[in-house]
């Protein structure tokens, strides 16, 4: 694993343990299909969520949020569909936590950051 890697899976975890400390349930890690991932899937009562972690160091080019382009999104919700046809449908939704730094202090969360339309 290199660094970015390890960066990635650390932002991943502070951001798990985040979203379980406010009562989510962590349900999957890293779902991928080809075309798309999703870093985090959570159960939020009877919602599903669907989460991408963004981390950035530098809040160059916009920073964390800017990231999150219409085609990241538009992968996002692909992998998103097959999540479901494979689990069930359920009310979900697509949230992001944003990092700009490995530290909790620097946690946004996001929810309802877009909409699958």
């Amino acid at each position: 694993m290199n660094t970015r890697q390890a960066q990635g899976a650390a932002a991943e975890q502070l951001a798990a343990d985040y979203l379980q400390g406010r009562g989510l349930r962590l349900i999957e890690r890293n779902f991928r299909v080809r075309g798309g991932e999703i870093d985090l899937v959570c159960r939020d009562g009877a919602s599903t969520v669907f989460v991408e972690v963004r981390l950035r160091s530098h809040k160059d080019f916009g920073g964390a949020a800017a990231s999150i382009t219409a085609t990241k999104q538009a992968r996002l919700v692909l992998a998103a569909r097959h999540w479901l046809q494979r689990h069930g449908e359920a009310p979900c939704r697509f949230d992001c936590v944003l990092l700009d730094g490995l530290e909790p202090k620097n946690i946004e969360w996001l929810r309802n950051a877009f909409a699958a339309d």
